[in-house]
């Protein structure tokens, strides 16, 4: 499913008065679930084989594992941060043993690609959304990111 499409079915959601909205579009499956008025609106794509049983238990683990993300993101440095747009498994480089796209110190213009995010077999650039140098890298390579989750520091 396309990025775009899945930033204006949140924002949907968070715009009406509906808790809950699920999409299915070919073999993706979209669940969108408002789970308070303070949060945010969680996104959990799972392939349409896997029953709804274990969709439930992330959706609502979410708000608790949210917590302790505040105090690490404290201890962010100042600058622009670069956010997941997707829950996924991040990579530095485009395959094993590649050159990463980006190191701490290196500059990168607006559209520059810093990373990818694979997301239900498919490999989604994250392109840089201002120019800027490279502070920190926030994630390590081949770890899960949920949406939402700061992955880069630009100064």
């Amino acid at each position: 499913m396309d990025l775009r499409k899945l930033k204006t079915l949140i924002d949907l959601v968070a715009e009406s008065a509906i808790e809950e909205l699920e999409v299915t579009e070919g073999e993706s499956k979209v669940r969108i679930v408002k789970s308070s008025p303070n949060a945010h609106n969680q996104v959990v794509m799972v392939p349409q084989q896997q029953a709804y049983a274990p969709v439930a238990a992330p959706v609502a683990a979410a708000p608790v594992a949210a917590a302790p993300a505040a105090p690490a993101a404290a201890a962010v440095p100042e600058g622009h941060i670069v956010k997941s747009p997707m829950v996924g498994t991040f990579y530095r480089s485009s395959a094993p043993g590649a050159p990463a796209f980006v190191e701490v110190g290196k500059e990168v213009k607006e559209g520059d690609t810093l990373c990818i995010i694979e997301a239900m077999k498919l490999l989604n650039e994250i392109d840089a959304d201002k120019g800027g140098v490279v502070k920190q890298i926030l994630v390590e390579n081949g770890q899960p990111v949920e949406f939402g989750q700061p992955l880069f520091v630009l100064g």
